[in-house]
């Protein structure tokens, strides 16, 4: 009977190892990551892109789903209150994590209530004015705009939106004033640029570089530190006379608070291997997008940056007094 109740034991401590391995296999299912914005638009698009090559790292299909509404709010709180197993993630930007932040009552904190995967994408802005602008260069663009207080006019996608806050920033740089003109989104904005309805924009590469080369709108500088290989015509704001003014509108990738470190850090490699994708870098350098630094792409140094992004952007937007609406 002893023999048989030692048998006994040694099959319930295996067979519940097995359950504990089982319990650890990491990802069994398909991983969806929401995007909270339409299909098609910059974030959408990044997360598709890297997406594809993540499937084949993962061993499952990582399906993307657009929860819409509210400048990115409900997608986003969906996942913090998601079951944090890996398998529910969000693709997220500039504006969903740090903007949102400070001009909105949020259902969840921006970084208390997400777990840090990696940053998948940095998409500096261009400093672009309608055709006809008389100013060459950007040091004879501050020269119009301070011979013309208050009478030019930029257009962004809404109040609050990066390009809005981008402008705030500008001015309180440069010691310009502007009025603020906005519209539903980024693509009526560029229509109004291009229609010479207003007189500048501060907007994403992604979406001016084809109007650029069409000779529709000028450009002035790009918000980086370094031009972009795919304008490198267009000089860096340090290097067009308004040093330091860097602005990106970039992607990143979060899981719910409490997902194991395991999961994250299979989640992270997939994350590197995609980057690391000849056709990925191609398809991001064609839409004026850049591959971030090595230590962007862990867990640790997009935590890292996130904050600082944070600490960075939350002065600026409160000391211009923007609500949003």
């Amino acid at each position: 009977m002893r023999k048989l109740n030692w048998i006994i034991a040694v099959f319930l401590f295996l067979f519940a190892g097995i359950g504990v391995a089982a319990d650890q296999v990491y990802p069994s299912h398909p991983v969806t990551v929401v995007v909270p914005f339409p299909a098609g638009g910059p974030t959408d698009t990044v997360a598709r892109i890297v997406a594809e090559p993540m499937r084949a790292s993962l061993g499952q299909a990582v399906i993307i789903e657009n929860v819409t509404g509210a400048a990115g709010i409900i997608g986003t709180g969906r996942v913090a209150r998601a079951t944090s197993d890996g398998y529910t993630l969000v693709a997220g930007f500039w504006g969903t994590h740090v903007l949102n932040g400070a001009l909105y009552t949020l259902p969840y904190d921006v970084l208390r209530d997400f777990e840090p995967i990696a940053l998948l994408a940095s998409n500096p802005q261009l400093i672009v004015a309608r055709g006809a602008m008389p100013a060459k260069d950007l040091s004879e663009l501050i020269a119009w705009l301070k011979a013309n207080p208050d009478k030019a006019s930029q257009g962004t996608a809404g109040v609050g939106s990066p390009a809005h806050v981008s402008g705030a920033f500008f001015q309180s740089v440069t010691g310009t004033r502007f009025q603020f003109v906005p519209y539903r989104g980024a693509a009526p904005a560029m229509q109004a640029l291009i229609a010479g309805q207003v007189d500048l924009m501060f907007d994403q590469a992604s979406n001016s570089l084809s109007r650029i080369r069409g000779g529709q709108i000028r450009a002035y500088a790009v918000t980086a530190k370094t031009r972009l290989a795919s304008a490198p015509q267009i000089p860096t704001v340090d290097e067009a006379g308004v040093p330091g003014f860097y602005v990106s509108v970039w992607t990143g990738l979060w899981a719910p608070k409490g997902t194991p470190e395991h999961i994250i850090a299979e989640l992270d490699d997939a994350v590197v291997t995609a980057l690391a994708d000849p056709k990925v870098q191609q398809r991001f350098g064609d839409l004026g997008l850049e591959i971030p630094e090595r230590a962007l792409q862990s867990s640790e140094g997009f935590g890292a940056f996130h904050q600082a992004e944070i600490d960075k952007w939350w002065p600026i937007i409160r000391a211009a007094h923007i609500k949003a609406e």
